[in-house]
Formats: structure tokens, C-alpha cells, sequence
């Protein structure tokens, strides 16, 4: 049984996810989340859908991205 890198707890089930050259740990999908999201840099809130990278920072949507000085980003519904 493996360990989850998150909460600690040991299961059979456990999964890998290899990023970056590295191998991460978890028991469930909200552990891996809680690990893997990134966190947009204006409003701070876990990025779990598309998200917006520009310049190498990453903002949850259009709205965070020009609030921080972005321009020509627009959201697509």
C-alpha cells in the first residue's frame, strides 16, 4: 500500500501522477487537486477548469488576468 503525499493515508488504491519529472501520490481526486491545481494569482482561488496563463502567470479567468494588467485576453463561452 502506498502512502497519499496530502493527507497520509494509506491505501491500496492509490494512483500516480507524474509532472514536471516528478511522481506525486494520492488516494482521491481532491488530494490530487488540493496538490496539483494551480493557484490564480489575482483572487488566489485553485484553478480546477482551463484557467488563463499569460506570461507565465496563471489567473482562473479573463476578469483576474486584466485586472492584473493583461490585455487582449477574453473569455470564451
Amino acid at each position: 500500500m502506498a502512502t497519499c503525499e496530502v493527507c497520509g493515508n494509506s491505501y491500496g488504491m492509490t494512483f500516480e501522477v507524474h509532472a514536471q519529472g516528478a511522481v506525486h501520490v494520492f488516494d482521491c481526486f481532491s488530494c490530487a487537486i488540493h496538490r496539483m491545481a494551480p493557484i490564480c494569482e489575482h483572487c488566489r482561488v485553485q484553478i480546477i477548469g482551463q484557467g488563463v496563463e499569460a506570461d507565465g502567470h496563471w489567473y482562473c479567468g479573463a476578469h483576474c488576468a486584466r485586472a492584473e494588467g493583461k490585455a487582449g485576453i477574453v473569455d470564451h463561452v
